[in-house]
């Protein structure tokens, strides 16, 4: 798919405009500098303004860029960051023997490109609430990856809710281009946009018992669930042996700890902008103060990312202790799908939403449920699925969809 045509939905102008020159907020005279606290901005009716006229803006990418070569460390860096061993991507001697006939990365591996840019809303909190990803190409070993992002504008503010006051949703398109000029997948990263101090005032309503108190011997189930987990590999599936009801195969992840969020940093994902030290990252906040906070116990500073592995942070947020992120969770639900498809089905298209918060100590079971079988117009071979993520409070916190095409008993393979 040539990227100069693809772009998205109808949301995005048929010609972006140029790259704004710096689309997040520079310290100036009146500002207030790095405090204990994460900013406190309101909405106002000059920063719905603002936002609206950069609707179709085309989004600078060079602070959150992580990889642009799929190379083996690269894959294998990220696929430990997220749990999944699938020979597939991680041994080359296996891949070769595959129809690819090399390594090739996970779906998921577009984040560890970029995981995402952020853009305006000064001072306002952020939760990535949506994504809708439709994949195009493999990327295989030694493709160079690209990123086109764009702002295609916002829904709200809603009226006050109980969960955080008045909120937007806003829309950013992430396509995702290889060296050859061929779109690999468009995401389409939706973020709600919240008023901290409204979210704060909330967090009673929201209150659980957090980490949760595992039993030994619950412990020790949920890992002989995980020791278990296997993917098909090049056993194909075949459309005509899926039938509708049918579940896919549950992977499990946690509980979760620390460590799990840190690999998920270390292996190339997530950070907006990329998290630095020392007087790299100090440069930077110094010009962005509202991308730091002082941490009151150890008096460092540390990025508003860290709400993802920071208790006092996250509880700034509105959150009760450290969570995960959107992208991680996203990619644990696309590691069930290709478990369970094998090496030979394609994972086209993928919808989930974030419905509550995945906190440190959580447990997390992903599956599904073929809802439809068809053949379409280029004569694909297409299950539809229904997708969840239940946590061990019986909460589904990431209902969503899936499209995985199957190899055809009458072709034999899918790719």
């Amino acid at each position: 798919m040539d990227a100069r045509r693809h772009l998205g939905d109808d949301r995005l102008p048929s010609k972006a405009r140029p790259k704004n020159p710096d689309m997040t907020e520079s310290a100036t005279s009146d500002s207030p500098g790095i405090t204990k606290e994460l900013a406190t901005g309101k909405f106002t009716d000059k920063m719905l303004a603002d936002m609206r006229a950069l609707i179709g803006t085309e989004l600078r990418t060079e602070a959150s860029i992580n990889n642009e070569y799929a190379t083996r460390t690269a894959i294998l860096r990220f696929c430990e960051g997220i749990g999944d061993g699938n020979p597939l991507w991680t041994c080359a001697d296996y891949a070769e023997q595959s129809h690819y006939g090399t390594l090739v990365a996970p779906p998921s591996y577009i984040f560890a490109c970029l995981g995402g840019v952020q853009v305006g809303w000064p001072g306002l909190g952020g939760f990535h609430c949506e994504t809708t990803i439709k994949f195009f190409k493999p990327i295989r070993l030694g493709d160079k990856i690209t990123c086109r992002v764009v702002f295609q504008g916002f829904d709200g503010p809603t009226a006050d809710s109980n969960f955080g006051g008045r909120r937007i949703k806003d829309y950013i398109l992430q396509q995702y281009i290889n060296q050859n000029g061929e779109v690999v997948a468009d995401f389409i990263c939706s973020r709600m946009r919240f008023e901290r101090t409204e979210m704060q005032k909330r967090a009673e309503t929201r209150k659980l018992e957090v980490p949760h108190p595992w039993l030994d011997d619950e412990l020790e189930a949920i890992e002989e669930a995980i020791l278990a987990e296997t993917p098909r590999g090049n056993q194909p599936r075949y459309w005509e042996d899926v039938q509708v009801g049918d579940e896919i195969d549950t992977i499990t992840k946690g509980p979760l700890g620390l460590t799990d969020f840190i690999a998920f940093i270390a292996g190339g994902a997530a950070p907006i902008p990329r998290v630095s030290a020392h007087s790299v990252a100090l440069h930077k906040y110094r010009k962005h103060p509202k991308w730091a906070f002082r941490d009151p116990k150890t008096h460092a500073l540390e990025p508003v990312y860290s709400v993802h592995y920071n208790d006092y942070a996250a509880r700034l947020q509105g959150a009760q202790i450290a969570y995960d992120v959107g992208i991680q969770r996203t990619s644990w639900g696309i590691h069930a799908l290709t478990n369970w498809m094998g090496d030979t089905g394609e994972v086209r298209e993928i919808f989930g939403q974030y419905r509550a918060h995945v906190f440190l100590g959580d447990v997390i079971r992903l599956g599904g449920r073929i809802d439809a079988k068809e053949v379409d117009a280029d004569g694909n071979h297409l299950v539809r699925i229904t997708t969840w993520a239940h946590n061990q409070r019986d909460q589904n916190v990431m209902p969503g969809t899936a499209v995985l095409a199957l190899p055809t008993c009458a072709v034999g393979n899918a790719a």
